[in-house]
């Protein structure tokens, strides 16, 4: 294993999307094309209902593994502006629907969310339900950080219809804590899971990183031990992606010499994967584990699960809106991602903007390789119709896949692709296989975090 883990360790995306956003045709991208493919995907089943994702993007401090747009700052009084303007870019989508919507989903992603009061997110929960209705089945969550999610916080969010939080723990170890400037003990991991299940919430997530600075195997052991004590519903393993020249100076704090190797980073991988599924936890899909009870974990079995920029879901919904500074959406035929300026977006919904700067409209090459892509992720096997071949080159993928069957990673049927188990740790690379513009286009400089 440890061969193949050099073989195929190299920069790749994480397919949260595809195309991914290098690769985004910004020339064929209007704000008008993109309103039209909101409105078609809308239109085409409004009873579906849609996803909403808004990043609350303050933070008191910066963590140096994090790989998220933020804001670092102590004025709190800029939270009530902030929801304010969130609100009003939602009213401005409402308005373009035409009709108050179905809210299927509904996360709330950072920074930090609990940055803000538990009154302020009560309103800015509220005033998002005014202009829309709430589904009998829907999902809503929110990262909590250990440190300072209170019971408020917990109840607030439960009172307007939250069932699902998740905690970010990366690692117990002091050494590492320090390292990434996390510091949080095990007790305020465990009172605020302990107090969300009091409220009533129905799935408590933890997020683990393995990859961080100085940290090694016993370290992971250590962290996944103490994880299992608190039996949360699902779990993160996450690699640590390491994109100092993406995220600015937040990851210049140690030297690449400070990482474990790929062969560590491997070994921790696989400690933990073993461990997770000895605990009872089943291997859901990249990174993400859950206990046979979990919805995700049901999602699997019944072929339901999704992919986003949200990650993994239990359900699809077409139309998926992102509000906020940095805010990806996904309209099914085409993405757009907000303006990154807190200054610039407020300024921009203030007069009545949807505050994109860019996106990609998806071609009909597009939207085959992205189904493909997100069976493998979420399903581990492909298979495509004799029409898609008319539009896609699908021999050329086989090819690029030939040596990964070499390898054991995949199995090539007649018209199908099925990942081994053996694979399943580098799906990640299989599929860069069926990523034609990445193979179109090599990057001329590290734009990915590696893909071990």
């Amino acid at each position: 294993m440890c061969g193949l883990v050099q073989k195929y360790n190299v920069p790749g995306p994480r397919y949260t999307s595809y195309p991914t956003v290098p690769y985004w045709d910004l020339d064929n991208f209007s704000g008008k094309r993109w309103k039209s493919t909101v409105l078609k995907a809308f239109q085409e089943n409004p009873k579906e209902g849609i996803s909403l994702y808004i990043h609350l993007p303050f933070c008191e401090s910066m963590c140096t593994f994090c790989g998220c747009h933020k804001r670092i700052t102590k004025r709190h009084e800029l939270e009530l502006p902030y929801i304010n303007s969130v609100l009003k870019e939602w009213n401005l989508y409402v308005d373009l629907l035409g009709t108050k919507p179905i809210i299927k989903e509904l996360h709330l992603g950072g920074g930090t969310p609990t940055f803000f009061s538990p009154e302020h997110l009560k309103i800015l929960i509220e005033g998002i339900l005014l202009q829309g209705k709430k589904a009998e089945d829907a999902q809503f969550s929110f990262e909590g950080h250990p440190n300072n999610t209170t019971k408020a916080h917990l109840q607030a969010l439960f009172d307007v219809g939250f069932r699902r939080v998740c905690y970010g723990v990366q690692d117990y170890n002091m050494t590492v804590q320090r390292a990434i400037n996390r510091v949080q003990p095990f007790e305020n991991v465990k009172n605020v899971t302990e107090w969300a299940r009091e409220i009533g919430y129905t799935s408590v997530g933890h997020d683990i990183i393995y990859g961080l600075p100085f940290q090694d195997c016993a370290h992971v052991e250590e962290t996944i031990k103490k994880t299992n004590a608190l039996r949360p519903d699902r779990i993160a393993f996450y690699s640590y992606a390491h994109v100092p020249w993406l995220k600015g100076n937040g990851q210049r704090g140690y030297k690449e010499s400070d990482l474990p190797s790929s062969v560590v980073k491997k070994a921790q991988y696989e400690m933990g994967k073993s461990m997770l599924t000895d605990f009872g936890y089943k291997d859901v899909g990249m990174d993400h584990f859950a206990l046979p009870s979990d919805d995700l974990y049901t999602a699997l079995t019944h072929g339901t699960l999704h992919r986003n920029f949200m990650g993994y879901t239990p359900s699809k919904t077409k139309l998926m809106i992102g509000l906020g500074v940095s805010s990806i959406s996904d309209s099914w035929y085409g993405f757009a991602q907000n303006v990154k300026s807190l200054e610039e977006y407020e300024h921009l919904v203030s007069h009545g903007v949807i505050p994109i700067f860019r996106g990609h409209i998806l071609n009909q090459e597009d939207e085959i390789i992205r189904k493909h892509i997100l069976n493998l992720m979420c399903r581990f096997e492909t298979s495509w119709e004799m029409e898609e071949a008319k539009v896609v080159d699908f021999q050329s993928i086989i090819e690029n896949l030939s040596e990964m069957e070499s390898d054991g990673l995949v199995e090539i049927g007649e018209n199908k692709i099925s990942v081994t188990e053996k694979g399943r740790p580098f799906v990640r690379n299989i599929s860069m296989a069926f990523d034609l513009k990445l193979h179109r286009k090599k990057p001329e400089t590290r734009i990915f975090s590696m893909t071990v």
